[in-house]
């Protein structure tokens, strides 16, 4: 986060009245302190030699900007625009016309939990640490438009998904007919959800070696290259707050809430074009912890300019998610053969 881009973030909370100084903290230094756990993985005791504060007040002034930038997540995480396609496919001949009605990418990752005694074995994921599956949307601006946070690190990225669009208290954004998101092969590929084939090679050194079905190879291969904003977005944010890889012995409320307050600031942050300029630089990292069964995307052999007529193509909206993809991936052969 750029000095500007903490000035107006530090303004905003002030004259919305949701962090208030006190007689002792000013706002900026209650924002410092928050950030300065977040953004370091910083302990307590750290923050407190560092802001030379007891440890009642860096835990006190912790969960007040805790609960007050959870509380923006409807404000700065929004569903994304789903009426115009975005320039990502629009001026992609990889993805233009066939993923034209994509609105965003979704996937489940791992993050950090601290948690102790009889509870931690539902907690523990993959790898066997104690985790947290947060289920995530991203646009192709790598910003978060969802988030679901709360289910241990035990649960199926299939169950955390389902929770979230049968419970309408979690709000999730369900884009128009004709509009999906894209998913990995561990969801199913249905309603507005466009998943990949499975048990189908797509990486370039599988497929010299093994040969396979090519229509699906190629769908594969661009379905998991502009899927991969997910990844992006999970990786540039876990890097810019380390607590989300080494979660500290907060109560079990406060963390479940700490990745979505991270989301906020990760979003209010990708708004400052000098903060997506450090992103650049540091270069994006994909995601380690995330759920998705193929990550890893060779350059597309296939990605050939396929001609100003494609721009014409019309991508029935009527189809099952299984005939639309078969559609999806008929349009690619012929479009990369002609």
């Amino acid at each position: 986060m750029t000095r500007d881009c903490f000035v107006r973030f530090s303004s905003i909370m002030e004259q919305t009245g949701r962090l208030t100084a006190s007689r002792a903290v000013s706002v900026e230094e209650q924002l410092m302190i928050f950030l300065f756990v977040v953004g370091h993985g910083a302990s307590n005791r750290d923050a407190q030699e560092t802001w030379q504060r007891s440890g009642s007040t860096i835990s006190k002034y912790f969960g007040i900007v805790l609960e007050a930038i959870f509380n923006m997540s409807g404000e700065y995480i929004r569903p994304p625009d789903m009426t115009n396609v975005h320039h990502t496919i629009r001026y992609s001949n990889r993805f233009f016309p066939y993923f034209q009605g994509c609105v965003g990418a979704i996937d489940g990752t791992h993050v950090s939990a601290c948690v102790g005694g009889a509870r931690a074995d539902k907690f523990r994921g993959r790898k066997g640490d104690t985790t947290w599956n947060v289920m995530a949307a991203c646009d192709f601006d790598l910003k978060f438009t969802y988030m679901l946070s709360g289910w241990e690190g035990s649960a199926h990225d299939a169950r955390v998904l389902e929770h979230a669009i049968s419970e309408p208290q979690n709000s999730f954004p369900f884009p128009p007919p004709g509009k999906y998101y894209l998913v990995d092969s561990g969801y199913a590929n249905r309603g507005c959800f466009l998943a990949p084939y499975r048990g189908t090679n797509y990486h370039l050194r599988d497929r010299r070696r093994l040969g396979g079905d090519r229509k699906k190879e190629q769908f594969n291969y661009r379905h998991a290259s502009l899927r991969n904003a997910i990844e992006r977005t999970f990786g540039i944010w876990k890097r810019r707050f380390p607590i989300l890889r080494s979660m500290h012995q907060f109560p079990l409320d406060k963390q479940a809430m700490i990745p979505v307050a991270c989301a906020v600031l990760h979003n209010f942050i990708r708004m400052d074009p000098a903060s997506v300029a450090q992103d650049h630089v540091s270069g994006d990292e994909d995601d380690d912890d995330a759920s998705s069964e193929d990550d890893s995307v060779d350059a597309d052999p296939d990605g050939v300019d396929v001609g100003e007529s494609s721009s014409h193509l019309n991508i029935p909206q009527d189809m099952d998610m299984g005939a639309f993809r078969d559609y999806v991936t008929n349009c690619i052969h012929e479009g990369s053969s002609g």
